[in-house]
């Protein structure tokens, strides 16, 4: 029986890694200025984020799921039956999946903006984002024993959730220029 899990294990990890996605943060702050430091770091942590509460089973007790009763492959009822939301929304589970990406493109498109090379990263960062969903399904699959299920729409809306953040990220670029913040003394270095 896996004694492993809850919210409470979850909450643990997201503060844990904000801990961590904070000194992150706190040592790009001098090289690459604040809006570069909090996307980079900020990114990072929504990966986190994305894994614990993807992979960590939803109750501690969840059980064993016998070799012959499990999944062999991964549900294609694309937009199939979803469960409702979990108790903290309302909404249904598909709208969980897309929202759980968004802050992942919206950083990684911030996170990107300040080199010329933004151009080429943020698309193969897309694509990375629904391969890491995909491989988070694949993990779901093969470790029956959290309770999980492997499900192609939830790959769907999980890159549809990247992309939508990524158009938000490329509206708060034009606002917050992050090419433009570098720490005080560089700036003042450059100009003397």
């Amino acid at each position: 029986m896996v004694t492993f899990g809850g919210t409470g294990v979850m909450l643990l990890g997201v503060a844990v890694a904000g801990v961590v996605c904070l000194a992150l943060a706190l040592g790009l702050l001098r090289p690459l200025g604040w809006v570069s430091a909090v996307a980079i770091a900020g990114f990072a942590w929504s990966l986190a984020v994305i894994a614990l509460v993807t992979l960590v089973p939803a109750s501690p007790g969840t059980g064993f799921v016998p070799a012959e009763t499990r999944m062999t492959t991964c549900s294609w009822d694309i937009g199939g039956p979803a469960p409702d939301g979990f108790w903290i929304f309302e909404s249904g589970q598909r709208t969980l999946n897309t929202a759980l990406f968004v802050p992942s493109g919206l950083l990684l498109v911030l996170a990107v903006a300040r080199w010329r090379a933004g151009w080429i990263l943020a698309p193969a960062g897309l694509v990375g984002l629904a391969a890491y969903s995909a491989l988070i399904e694949k993990t779901q699959l093969e470790l029956a024993r959290i309770d999980r299920a492997c499900d192609v729409t939830d790959v769907i809306d999980n890159a549809t959730g990247a992309v939508f953040g990524a158009m938000l990220g490329i509206v708060l670029v034009v606002v917050l220029r992050p090419w433009r913040h570098r720490h005080r003394k560089a700036s003042l270095r450059r100009s003397s």
